[in-house]
């Protein structure tokens, strides 16, 4: 039984790891390519074809559509305890869309909660979650896509590394501690430290201070004091920028030694020639705003039988328009697929959330 406990609690390290991962990617990877170090990431193949981008998604990559000058990338934070669990049967238990703005370097961030109740293909809806592990990357990516209206074909997704030492290798990062988490943080930490065999230094006053890594963990781990897993969700998103912050005034001989500690861990669509577009001019790059999926004033939550407690779009259409001008700034008419999956979400749902 303990040892099951253990495992647990490793796994739910998981959640936080890939954060880091993504911001050092995206900075680091650059020194690799051009210097042609013979490590590197694990890279998919991935065949659009199959993804289930609708054909309305791709006029709006097209000239004046709305969604053109865009580049959206899924993050996956993985359960994966080895290599091989990186590919297939594992759980995404973070996933994230980072929608990049080509033009100006914006970056948005949007949380889709792991629970959410959702087609992940042959009209079986469950978790999201469920999605990777049945199918992988492939089919994690698909699920986005096609409850979403969105035209994903990059992803990034790691296995087990813990952000502890991503966050200590780069000297620590700033977050504003408030009184309700610091009644939480240092028993997270007790946890966190069992798992990883260290000593913890406790966090002993509110404000805005130094954390260190298993700090930083920690404080991600927080679900207590209100908001749940909403809110320990919005702490991840606040991690992940504290981070880029970091990085960005870190050194690149330091960021390329803690990203090659984690190059093992990742497994991408992206090759050297997707990474060097992207990070072109790195410097412009900058994460201007964060939310979740479903919204907040669009989402309920309730126990749908043998399938669990999930978490409901109580209106996928207006989720999905509010996905669009949350990530592109327009007015957006959802495709007839996702009315249909909706409607379907509601038929399965509607039952249970009345008791």
């Amino acid at each position: 039984m303990a040892a099951r406990k253990k495992v647990k609690q490793r796994m739910k390290l998981v959640l936080f790891g890939f954060e880091a991962v993504v911001i050092l990617v995206m900075l680091g990877v650059l020194y690799l390519v051009m210097n042609h170090s013979s490590e590197g990431p694990k890279v998919a193949e991935m065949d659009p074809q199959v993804l289930e981008i609708h054909e309305e998604i791709r006029q709006l990559k097209e000239e004046g559509g709305t969604m053109r000058g865009y580049r959206n990338i899924a993050l996956f934070g993985l359960d994966a305890e080895t290599d091989n669990q990186l590919y297939k049967s594992s759980h995404s238990d973070s996933i994230m869309i980072a929608s990049v703005n080509l033009d100006t370097g914006d970056i948005k961030l949007v949380s889709v909660y792991r629970d959410t109740y959702l087609n992940l293909g042959d009209d079986y809806y469950w978790k999201a979650t469920q999605a990777y592990f049945t199918g992988g990357a492939e089919a994690a990516v698909k699920m986005l896509n096609m409850n979403l209206d969105m035209d994903i074909t990059d992803f990034v997704a790691v296995g087990y590394k813990g952000l502890r030492g991503v966050i200590d290798g780069l000297g620590g990062i700033y977050i504003d501690v408030d009184e309700v988490e610091l009644q939480h943080i240092n028993n997270y930490q007790i946890g966190v430290s069992n798992v990883l065999k260290c000593d913890y230094n406790p966090v002993k006053e509110t404000g805005y201070q130094l954390l260190d890594g298993l700090q930083a963990t920690a404080y991600c781990r927080i679900r207590y004091g209100g908001g749940d897993d909403f809110k320990r969700t919005s702490r991840q998103r606040e991690v992940l920028k504290a981070i880029e912050d970091k990085a960005k005034k870190t050194d690149l001989v330091t960021l390329t030694k803690v990203f090659n500690d984690c190059i093992g861990d990742i497994y991408t669509s992206l090759d050297s020639g997707d990474i060097l577009e992207l990070l072109g001019d790195i410097a412009k790059y900058s994460i201007v705003d964060e939310n979740g999926f479903p919204q907040e004033s669009l989402r309920t939550t309730g126990n749908i039988g043998a399938k669990g407690s999930c978490v409901i779009p109580m209106d996928l259409e207006s989720n999905v328009v509010w996905l669009h001008e949350f990530l592109f700034g327009d007015e957006y008419t959802v495709t007839e697929s996702v009315k249909q999956y909706g409607r379907q979400i509601e038929e399965e749902t509607s039952s249970y959330l009345k008791k």
